[in-house]
């Protein structure tokens, strides 16, 4: 390892010096600890009587040296820190640790494990020209073997089910909320205790590591929830690690975040090279496809709170974490779960920004779900509530996000948020995603959502899958593959997402009737998407199409197929524009279509 880059916050390798190792016939443990008067290595080795362990380098390390410790035992650090206190603690660089309510770690094997995926990998990029369709999971609580508590599939029973599903239902990756091993099952691993160690509810880490390998074999990529901002208070873990606050800052007012976790500290270069380290780790060691960094605004300004100001170092360690991610990983997607309105979170690094590949387009989600809980009569004077996202929209490389933070805490689920009774929340939500769908910015969608779910997401319950045994709901399952499908097979709806030239209105001032019309372009297709989002039928609406000689239909959300009341249209249908690219359409209530411009 780098020492001087370890303190100074630029190393990115920290796992493969710190922690267990195997070397020859031994067992290396090593931990940085510069505060601790003594540390000694309990484990099932040694009867958990505890060997001392020697200060090493600059006597800020600490290592033992063990013949009898075996790969598969378990094991934790005894430090007496400089404080005075006493308390066993599980390894920081551990790299897999027991199922809470235990927290010890387990020595590592030193097989490496046979991807099989150099194809995926060598064709693997970070989607900007192509369809970017994200199916995001708790693994916990998509499928459960039974209604048993802590009865969960392992990580590889649950690829066998969920990558079927993924190609049927026409998604190309998965996102999956946070693995790193946390305490507290209600966290959703969003406080975590072990950085390095997938959490062991779902299997061991080559279990995981097969799932990976599953759905790389599969077409699908995996991209893993990461939280660089906080960690879990358990005295166990980081912290007061050695009797200081050595991974958090010392002052409350700004070493607690607003969930009570622990605020890392992220000045400090030693507390740079662990995290860097960790994102690295996982990128590597399980051949993630990218990272979704969480609560990336409580980096950016202290607390989140712009009125605090812009905390520096932790915005140069963002900087520092994805250009140093983007050298090793080119390929490797890095996305940013940020709602602040600060510039250039997608800019690379060297040029000034966060060097982030995607930004979740916050003010999108809310503004457009916003308009659909209104009624339809309000709809008119919150019209510019769905223009409004593409004045501002070229500043970054958006990504429309409708994830787990849309379907909990009394928010209630995205079908359930829309206007009015149960049988007309059905129609609204078909062309509410259409309009998502056709809109620039890649996707992603919350498990259950595709089934238009009505209870709120618990992490203890599986999803309603029961629900398709009704009409509505699985006419509305059957919708979201189509428009999965749709957005798939059209080059014009991903092409040039982040082009001028890929988004043109062509109808955004029919205030009084709530019609909207854009198109989307790619070099060699052109599409339509038309949208009336009132309660009244609207007849005879004339849209100018410029160039266009006829208009194919490709998606209508009001078919009888999906729950609407169009019969038929197992044909193409096809409408002819006058010599001035004119046609008319007529869209039934709450209803979107999908057109193919031919000239």
């Amino acid at each position: 390892m780098d020492f001087y880059g370890f303190y100074t916050g630029t190393e990115f390798q920290a796992y493969e010096y710190l922690g267990a190792h195997r070397e020859g016939n031994r067992t290396v443990f090593r931990t940085f600890a510069p505060g601790a008067r003594r540390i000694q290595v309990i484990g099932e080795f040694n009867g958990w009587q505890g060997t001392d362990m020697d200060k090493i380098h600059d006597g800020n390390f600490w290592e033992a040296r063990i013949g009898e410790a075996k790969p598969g035992q378990m094991y934790k650090y005894r430090i007496t820190g400089a404080d005075g206190s006493c308390r066993d603690h599980c390894d920081p660089y551990g790299v897999w640790m027991e199922l809470r309510p235990a927290a010890a770690s387990f020595i590592p094997g030193s097989g490496r494990f046979d991807f099989g995926d150099s194809q995926w990998m060598k064709k693997r990029t970070v989607a900007k020209d192509r369809p970017l369709n994200i199916y995001e999971i708790h693994a916990g609580s998509w499928k459960r073997p039974s209604d048993e508590p802590e009865d969960w599939y392992t990580y590889d029973e649950l690829g066998g089910r969920l990558i079927p599903y993924l190609k049927e239902q026409g998604y190309n990756y998965v996102e999956v909320m946070p693995l790193a091993e946390h305490p507290c099952d209600q966290s959703w691993g969003y406080q975590i205790t072990g950085f390095f160690s997938p959490t062991s509810r779902y299997g061991t880490p080559e279990q995981l590591k097969s799932f990976v390998k599953l759905c790389h074999i599969n077409d699908i990529g995996v991209i893993m929830d990461f939280v660089p901002v906080h960690f879990a208070v358990d005295d166990y873990a980081l912290w007061n690690y050695d009797g200081t606050a050595l991974y958090e800052y010392p002052n409350q007012a700004v070493g607690r975040s607003q969930w009570g976790s622990c605020n890392f500290m992220h000045s400090r270069g030693e507390v740079r090279s662990f995290l860097q380290s960790a994102a690295n780790y996982w990128l590597t060691e399980f051949h993630f496809d990218g990272l979704r960094m969480d609560a990336i605004s409580n980096m950016i300004y202290w607390q989140g709170d712009p009125a605090r100001g812009e905390n520096r170092g932790a915005v140069m360690f963002l900087q520092n974490l994805n250009q140093g991610l983007k050298e090793r990983h080119p390929s490797a997607m890095l996305i940013a779960e940020d709602s602040t309105s600060r510039p250039n979170i997608t800019k690379p690094a060297d040029q000034g920004g966060l060097g982030f590949d995607y930004k979740w387009d916050m003010g999108w989600m809310n503004d457009t779900l916003s308009y659909f809980q209104s009624w339809p009569q309000q709809r008119t004077e919150n019209y510019h509530k769905l223009t409004f996202s593409m004045q501002y929209y070229y500043e970054e490389n958006y990504l429309l996000p409708l994830s787990h933070d849309e379907n909990v805490h009394g928010k209630a689920t995205i079908l359930q948020k829309m206007y009015g009774d149960y049988e007309i929340k059905f129609p609204q939500a078909r062309a509410f995603y259409l309009y998502m769908y056709t809109h620039p910015g890649k996707k992603l969608n919350f498990m259950g959502n595709e089934l238009g779910q009505l209870r709120e997401w618990d992490e203890t319950r599986q999803q309603d899958w029961d629900i398709l045994k009704y009409p509505n709901h699985d006419a509305f399952r059957r919708f979201m593959k189509d428009l999965n499908k749709l957005y798939e097979e059209n080059p014009a709806l991903w092409q040039q997402d982040y082009e001028r030239e890929g988004f043109q209105w062509l109808d955004c001032h029919q205030e009084s009737r709530c019609l909207y019309a854009f198109e989307r372009r790619s070099p060699k297709q052109r599409v339509v998407a038309v949208f009336n989002f009132s309660d009244q039928i609207q007849a005879d609406y004339e849209l100018a199409v410029p160039g266009a000689g006829s208009l194919t239909l490709l998606l209508d959300t009001d078919r009888d197929i999906y729950g609407g009341s169009l019969m038929g249209l197992e044909k193409k249908v096809t409408v002819k524009a006058d010599p001035d690219g004119k046609v008319k359409l007529t869209l039934a209530p709450f209803s979107g279509k999908c057109y193919g411009v031919e000239g």
